[in-house]
């Protein structure tokens, strides 16, 4: 699979990928969807997804994004314990726009398994850790098509911190193109 023809887009201060064929076709209201049901459109739809389902954004952004594009037996309990997150985040009044500005940066991916009908993939992102150490965790990303788009399938105990583990290097990933540049 081809990553030529991304361009990537600041996104509260992460870098996200972008195709004109790929998707995602719809950015409103800071959502995003619209993706093809291509092995390109299911990575950027986990990406775009994984990134708006978190409780560092307003609810405005990651409650319709977990209700519409979070599945699977463990979805509601995203819901609630990114309510519960937010909550505990300093941030302006509800409306007033995101509160915080990300320091990530997604490197790299690796296919575990990709139909179309689902498709499983390994995401690597990096931020800062103590003493200006650079941190990067490798998170399982599984997405279905359905309803013609894909959807994301809730991480196990509905948290993506529990289905983090960190990784030293990016040997045996696919880098993304110009992500940290």
């Amino acid at each position: 699979m081809s990553l030529a023809g991304l361009w990537w887009r600041d996104y509260h201060g992460v870098l996200l990928p972008y195709s004109a064929q790929d998707g995602p076709r719809d950015t409103r209201a800071d959502l995003a969807a619209g993706f093809a049901r291509t092995a390109r459109g299911a990575l950027l739809a986990a990406v775009h997804i994984v990134v708006r389902a978190n409780p560092q954004w307003e609810p405005a952004v990651f409650e319709p994004t977990i209700s519409a594009q979070v599945i699977g037996p463990d979805a509601p309990m995203l819901l609630v314990s990114s309510r519960e997150a937010f909550d505990t985040l300093d941030h302006p009044p509800a409306g007033q726009g995101v509160p915080v500005r990300a320091y990530v940066v997604l490197e790299g991916f690796r296919w575990q398994q990709y139909s179309s009908e689902t498709a499983s993939l390994d995401l690597v992102s990096a931020g800062p850790g103590d003493s200006d150490v650079t941190v990067r965790a490798v998170t399982r990303i599984q997405v279905r098509w359905r309803g013609g788009d894909w959807r994301v399938i809730a991480p196990p105990g509905g948290t993506w911190g529990g289905a983090a583990t960190a990784v030293d290097s990016l040997d045996g990933y696919t880098r993304f193109p110009s992500a940290g540049s």
